[in-house]
């Protein structure tokens, strides 16, 4: 009997060299976060430490724009339901940060339920608009509701955070970092065993042909509203984190800025991939808040922004997910 042509070890060993060469790419990555602390300054630590949750937001607005087709500027009203609840857990409940985390999320699912299902009836340019309404009223609620949040002083005296019970509290902008990263790969692990359920291929089967999935018997408006409640909920544990790191939160952090940067970071990383979401908001991030205050730039972050914007358009039309690696390099490095 002859071996199917899937079977060849021919065909399989370009597939298994670029399987060995992103596993020892992971590895490279997560072995440097790790050992970040032990060489980086106290501001490049706590500078590390924002881009994970970034790129905690920035893979919510994946799951909806990536993987299901839903580009969104809401996000950041999800964002900072986490960050203030996380904030009013902290100051008046506990300071344990596993619940702050579990608290958040779940106040933000909850408060997705009713804005989703009005925006997941809309698609497009008409989802977007929907979106961005819901990002403005979070911020207006943020900015008005001064007996909870503080109007726009925002909300200071966070006490530091204490991962489980049991532990002392996390002071060191090192340990803090800690305790972020470990949160960034359970929740990036958990995402990427997202991507190869059949749940996952249903939301890839809405995104690219709707009318045909729901003519095949798929509720695609309840699977989008699950979707939509969902990246609410990562949003909210982001936001969570973002406490935990700052100490502080104020209206801006649900503003149209960070909802807007987010959504950067995924057309940037390459809408669809996990990774490229993180590479993308490491990127945006990295440009404004260092590029950005460079001396000859200074001051000229958002005019960089742009620009990186432009050039990726038309540099890297899948993003930086979409550039290869020389199979020759593969080759060298996994033989």
């Amino acid at each position: 009997m002859s071996l199917p042509a899937t079977a060849d070890p021919s065909a399989l060993r370009p597939r298994a060299r670029r399987l060995a060469a992103r596993r020892l790419a992971a590895a490279t990555v997560v072995g440097a976060l790790a050992l970040a602390p032990f060489g980086l300054g106290p501001y490049a630590i706590g500078t590390l430490s924002r881009i994970l949750v970034f790129a905690l937001l920035a893979m919510s607005v994946n799951l909806l724009t990536g993987l299901t087709g839903l580009p969104t500027l809401g996000q950041s009203a999800h964002f900072g339901v986490g960050a203030y609840t996380a904030a009013v857990v902290a100051t008046r409940l506990t300071d344990i940060g596993m619940l702050q985390l579990l608290i958040a999320a779940a106040v933000s699912a909850l408060v997705a339920v009713p804005t989703g299902w009005l925006a997941v009836r809309a698609r497009g340019v008409v989802f977007l608009m929907l979106t961005l309404a819901i990002g403005e009223i979070a911020y207006s609620a943020a900015v008005n509701w001064k007996s909870l949040t503080n109007g726009s002083d925002g909300m200071a005296g966070i006490p530091p955070v204490v991962p489980l019970p049991g532990l002392p509290a996390l002071e060191l902008d090192g340990l803090v970092y800690f305790y972020v990263l470990a949160v960034f790969l359970l929740l990036f692990a958990a995402l990427s065993r997202l991507g190869s359920t059949p749940f996952a291929l249903a939301l890839r089967g809405i995104r690219d042909n709707e009318p045909r999935m729901r003519a095949i018997g798929y509720p695609t408006q309840r699977y989008a509203l699950t979707v939509y409640c969902g990246a609410a909920a990562l949003a909210g544990a982001a936001g969570a984190l973002w406490v935990s790191v700052q100490r502080f939160v104020s209206p801006g952090d649900a503003g149209f800025e960070i909802a807007a940067l987010a959504l950067l970071a995924v057309v940037i990383g390459g809408s669809g991939s996990l990774w490229g979401a993180c590479a993308g908001a490491a990127l945006v991030w990295l440009t404004r808040d260092y590029l950005g205050n460079i001396e000859a730039v200074a001051g000229r972050g958002p005019l960089l922004l742009g620009l990186l914007f432009v050039v990726a358009v038309y540099t890297l039309p899948r993003g930086l997910a979409g550039v290869r690696i020389p199979a020759t390099f593969i080759r060298k490095r996994t033989a």
